[in-house]
């Protein structure tokens, strides 16, 4: 087989895998600001979080399953094509943990404001 044949038939797996496989990111959810929110806005903020975050673990899952798929389907990865790629996959996996973090600390502060404003 040629060289050309070779690259053409990796890019093309790496792009059908890609696309059979694409991790959808979750939608963002909006925090109720606690100074003004009732006990029921609270709970529904609780658990849209809560599915939030079980949302994210499912994609952070898939974008792994993603990866080994994808590292698989390439025959022959060069190691500087492995390590940007591994470069790649961790910013994108601790993003998604960072935005997770964010969004826990966002709803517990709004928590604490909430048991403020509803103890005055």
């Amino acid at each position: 087989m040629t060289k050309s044949i070779k690259i053409f038939l990796g890019i093309f797996t790496i792009c059908s895998v890609q696309t059979a496989l694409a991790c959808d990111y979750p939608q963002r959810v909006l925090v109720p600001n606690g100074n003004t929110a009732t006990k029921e806005d609270m709970l529904e903020g609780q658990r849209q979080v809560k599915q939030y975050v079980s949302d994210m673990d499912t994609y952070l899952e898939c974008i792994e399953r993603e990866e080994t798929q994808a590292r698989e389907a390439i025959a022959d990865l060069q190691p500087e094509d492995e390590e940007e790629r591994e470069e790649v996959f961790n910013k994108k996996y601790n993003a998604a943990v960072d935005e997770m973090e964010r969004l826990a600390a966002q709803f517990n502060a709004e928590v604490q404001a909430y048991r403020a404003q509803e103890s005055n």
